[in-house]
């Protein structure tokens, strides 16, 4: 992988790494089917706004497919991430959501857009590994709530793995912009019905307008787009490969924000994480230099 594309999933991990905080803060108020429906339809006008300045069509005539990856990778995703915040931290969550990066492995080797290698595996084994020391789980009670939640981000978890190999394949049809808009639109129209349900017992506070805001502006709309980019020259289990990292930076956010003190755990998890990510991504940061000593006579 090139190293301008594994800075992006950088990137996009320290976005998404945030969402977690914003989802904990603002479901209690406003309620999970508000809060997905809210957050999906800010990245929708953000995304038509878009296509609009682009003048890019919309892909009606993919709308099946655009709706079964906006159903796995944005409405139900949202949804059971948004229902789980009630019961779990959001470094729970964030852990439980590294699980989308095996989901997607076998999805893509499955599929054939991928191929399992030893070396993959390894990486998810260091990821999962470091996302268990930066995290550093706590005592939580076990009730029959908190099982339910943490299997509803594993859920949504396998929901993103499963959708990976399915965005990749779109993109030979469609342009990155043109799908994240479509999912979005698609799945917007799936959660309206649950969100004017709920909607009388909402709670709309600041903090809670200004997290939907730069979730659906930012960790969805824009990053998803730049997300399908990325996803045009790499695999989807490489183009998965941020899951590890959300939770260093949902760790760092949390320390600069909201005062949580660091422990060691999080520089050797940090640098398992890393690791995780360069082995999946066959990232080398060396290769550069290595081909051109190679080229010299």
């Amino acid at each position: 992988m090139k190293t301008k594309y594994f800075l992006q999933l950088v990137v996009l991990s320290a976005l998404w790494g945030a969402s977690f905080m914003l989802i904990r803060m603002a479901s209690p108020v406003l309620g999970p089917n508000v809060l997905a429906a809210a957050r999906i339809g800010m990245a929708t006008i953000t995304l038509a706004i878009l296509m609009r300045a682009m003048r890019y069509a919309w892909p009606l005539q993919h709308w099946k497919e655009l709706a079964l990856i906006g159903a796995l990778s944005v409405a139900a995703p949202f949804l059971l991430f948004a229902w789980a915040a009630l019961q779990l931290p959001a470094g729970y969550s964030a852990l439980l959501n590294s699980t989308a990066v095996v989901f997607g492995m076998f999805a893509s080797a499955w599929l054939k857009e991928d191929t399992l290698t030893v070396r993959k595996v390894l990486g998810c084994v260091c990821g999962f590994s470091g996302v268990a020391l930066i995290v550093g789980l706590g005592p939580v009670q076990l009730t029959l709530d908190v099982v339910l939640a943490a299997l509803a981000c594993v859920a949504a978890s396998a929901c993103y793995g499963f959708s990976a190999p399915l965005m990749k394949r779109a993109i030979t049809r469609m342009q990155p912009l043109q799908i994240a808009a479509g999912i979005h639109a698609a799945a917007l129209v799936m959660l309206l019905p649950g969100a004017a349900w709920s909607l009388p017992q909402a709670h709309f506070t600041p903090v809670a307008l200004f997290a939907v805001l730069v979730m659906g502006v930012v960790t969805s709309g824009l990053a998803y787009w730049a997300h399908l980019r990325i996803l045009q020259h790499v695999t989807p289990v490489a183009a998965m490969s941020p899951t590890f990292m959300i939770p260093v930076f949902g760790v760092l956010w949390g320390s600069v924000f909201l005062g949580e003190q660091l422990s060691a755990g999080i520089f050797a998890g940090g640098a398992l994480v890393l690791l995780a990510s360069a082995l999946i991504t066959n990232f080398n940061p060396w290769q550069r230099w290595l081909d051109a000593a190679d080229a010299k006579p």
